[in-house]
């Protein structure tokens, strides 16, 4: 019944609103934004994590269902990312572009890389395509050379377009300005989980279980079991004290997933203790309706209780992750009970895709995007990807 109900949401509620209403045909790849009213502004940037996540979403959707409307897709998807967000000079990955598919803002910011490196590294394991693969080993390369810091380990936020220093590192006008953020290492470690799929290298090896121990021993706050959101160059954590629920879940499973990939039993004895206790920390975000909410600042008594489509996209998968490989079945009703939530409440029935959020009121959030620079098909696309590949 569960898969039933999530490939039925993928199929004709998530990926065909990305087939009918993204599409540029004027200018190549896909549009900009769809705003929550559903107004599509085709004047809009072009984000290169909204073009890596519908790469990654398609080549994904095509691997584990075989429909050619999706390899169509993901080659379209492909072939503009490859020929208009990989800097021909410098290499990596500019930030975003106009809406006729020039460079806009040039910086180089290494969570973006890493989704490109995810998307074309999926788009690679799908249809053993070489160029995309190509392009996914260099981006890897990138990361290292730019990012990786020698001194202290993990990696930094980011650079200007030709690998000088830069001064606002920040992800988003939301993010505190660290050189070092869980965030970015989250999505590091996510894509060089899945390149390893395909290029078990030993230098990529290396820097696999290099990522998981910065989480198991930097990242991940010993007193709290929660995973800390920023921290300065030699690891000092910074910005307060915050709990990111969402990214607590969301971290586990990914964790857990390249420990097993790596395939290196003693890195898996030390990650499923912290897998378990991770998630469980995450556990405090939840209500008593099954919902998650996103974070909470405690040092400046802040609570952030909305209801976001991301964050209980990936507590589905969390749980779902418990229950599969240590057998918790309350982790397994609690997934449930998060699905029952979306589908009553984030899941546009009338005009496809998810709503951003609800707030904690039980209101439609009506200001943030249908589609858009951070709204992606990733995060829902990847979680019923999830459930019919793991049962």
């Amino acid at each position: 019944m569960l898969k039933q109900e999530v490939r039925d949401v993928l199929e004709n509620n998530i990926l065909r609103f990305w087939i009918d209403r993204m599409q540029d045909d004027e200018h190549g790849g896909f549009f900009g934004r769809i705003d929550n009213n559903n107004v599509l502004h085709a004047d809009a940037d072009k984000g290169a994590i909204l073009n890596a996540r519908i790469l990654w979403t398609f080549s994904a959707a095509y691997r584990v269902l075989h429909k050619p409307i999706y390899l169509e897709m993901a080659n379209r998807a492909k072939r503009y990312f490859i020929d208009h967000f990989i800097d021909p000079k410098y290499g990596g990955v500019y930030w975003s572009l106009d809406y006729k598919g020039q460079p806009k803002d040039t910086k180089k910011q290494f969570y973006a890389i890493g989704f490109a490196i995810y998307g074309l590294s999926e788009y690679a394991r799908a249809t053993d395509n070489k160029e995309s693969l190509m392009h996914a080993i260099r981006l890897y390369h990138c990361i290292e050379e730019h990012a990786l810091d020698p001194e202290h380990g993990g990696y930094i936020e980011a650079m200007t377009r030709d690998w000088q220093p830069i001064a606002d590192m920040r992800l988003s006008e939301h993010d505190a300005n660290y050189p070092k953020s869980q965030n970015t290492h989250l999505h590091i470690l996510e894509p060089y989980t899945n390149l390893y799929r395909i290029w078990p290298s030993a230098e990529l090896k290396k820097s696999l279980r290099n990522i998981i121990d910065i989480f198991t021993d930097k990242i991940l706050n010993p007193e709290t079991n929660h995973l800390d959101l920023f921290f300065d160059m030699d690891w000092k954590r910074g910005a307060g004290q915050q709990e990111s629920y969402g990214h607590d879940i969301e971290c586990s499973w990914l964790m857990h997933e390249a420990a097993l990939v790596l395939g290196d039993r003693e890195v898996l004895s030390k990650v499923e203790p912290i897998v378990k206790m991770v998630a469980r920390a995450s556990e405090k975000g939840l209500n008593t309706d099954g919902s998650m909410i996103h974070e909470a600042n405690l040092t400046a008594g802040t609570i952030d209780d909305d209801l976001h489509w991301w964050v209980q996209a990936e507590a589905v998968v969390g749980f779902i992750n418990l229950y599969q490989h240590f057998h918790y079945e309350s982790a397994f009703h609690k997934a449930l009970r998060l699905w029952e939530y979306i589908k009553d409440y984030l899941i546009d029935y009338k005009h496809g895709e998810w709503y951003w959020s609800r707030y904690s009121d039980g209101t439609l959030n009506t200001v943030d995007d249908k589609a858009g620079f951070w709204k992606c098909p990733y995060h829902n696309s990847r979680m019923c990807l999830e459930i019919l590949e793991r049962f």
